[in-house]
This record gives structure tokens, sequence and C-alpha cells, in this order.
């Protein structure tokens, strides 16, 4: 029931990170922004069916759908980054 902790803990990390080291680039940005959006559906995900801060029977399970929602938004990232680039790179050659 605590899968949303993960990207939630994600996002965070990421604001924290690139105020750290003074990052303003739009991947960092966009970083930012994927994990903050998943972990916000998550909380009204849960908050809307009334357990937001219930804890499951597997709290193992729980973390793991929370890192398998983190790892699909890294890759959603990954996937955006390499479109933009791409597609960058082509204005640049025409």
């Amino acid at each position: 029931m605590v899968c949303y902790a993960v990207p939630a803990t994600a996002a965070v990390l990421s604001v924290i990170y690139r105020k750290k080291h003074n990052l303003h680039t739009k991947y960092a940005q966009w970083f930012t922004l994927l994990f903050s959006g998943g972990s916000i559906f998550g909380i009204v995900d849960h908050l809307w069916n009334g357990e937001l801060f219930l804890i499951g029977n597997n709290i193992a399970s729980d973390l793991l759908l929370g890192l398998t929602i983190t790892a699909t938004l890294l890759a959603s990232w990954a996937l955006i980054v390499q479109h933009d680039r791409a597609k960058a790179s082509h204005k640049t050659r025409a």
C-alpha cells in the first residue's frame, strides 16, 4: 500500500541533488517532473481508495511495486531524453 513512497523518495532526492549541484538542465527538470507526477498519481490513487497510510500485509511486495513504478518512470525518462536528443541532432544536420 505504500508503493508511492519509492517514486516520491526519488522525486525528493532529485530535487535535493539538483539544488546541491545547481542543475537546471531540461533533462534534470523532466526527471523531477516525471517522478513527482508518478508519486502524486500514487498518492491520489491511494487517497481515493482510502488507503493512503495503510501498510499492506506484505510490505516487500508493496516496495517491489514501488521499485517497478520507479524503474518504469526512469525508463520513460531515458526514452524521452533519447528522443529529444535525436530530434535536436536531426535539426542541426538539416
